[in-house]
């Protein structure tokens, strides 16, 4: 069971962060998407007892902290202690990767972390395999899911609940 005053902390940091941002194309604070990960990686940790399921839900109301908030890993390292902020560095995609890599360089280092980490990244495409925004053109929207497909092989095995998950969005996601 994960921590619920972790998961307080955790909220309101990345509440604070985020700021007014929104979830691109829905009007929605950014609070909803990471609120929507953190229910999936709850929910996965409820069909996997030994998952840290604190570290988990912690990295997943925190995951894009860095990379859209400009939040330090030595901030998280403070804050959340120094697996929470290794675990939000690997769900970081670095600008100094060319952006063709980033995926790959991402997947790389989350394969490196606690299972836990993997759990956060499936739990996070399983979100955005939402409807796409309504000006991406069916390209983007094949491309975003082949990425899915790529992220799924790459981190099979973390999470066989979320496996399944992420299989079935994958195959509901309207390209056209």
């Amino acid at each position: 069971m994960w921590d619920a005053d972790a998961y307080k902390r955790a909220l309101d940091f990345a509440a604070r962060a985020h700021g007014a941002q929104q979830v691109p194309g829905s009007g929605f604070p950014y609070v909803v998407h990471l609120t929507k990960v953190a229910a999936e990686v709850m929910r996965a940790c409820t069909h996997q007892p030994s998952a840290d399921a604190t570290l988990a839900v912690t990295c997943a109301l925190l995951h894009d902290s860095m990379e859209d908030a400009g939040v330090t890993k030595a901030q998280l390292v403070q804050q959340f202690g120094a697996q929470v902020a290794d675990g939000v560095d690997a769900l970081t995609k670095r600008d100094a990767v060319p952006k063709p890599d980033r995926m790959r360089d991402s997947l790389t280092r989350i394969a490196a972390q606690p299972p836990e980490i993997a759990m956060v990244k499936l739990a996070d495409r399983i979100t955005n395999l939402e409807p796409a925004p309504p000006h991406w053109s069916a390209e983007k929207r094949s491309a975003y899911r082949a990425e899915a497909h790529e992220i799924a092989r790459a981190l099979a095995g973390r999470s066989a609940w979320l496996d399944e998950r992420l299989q079935t969005k994958i195959s509901e996601y309207a390209i056209t």
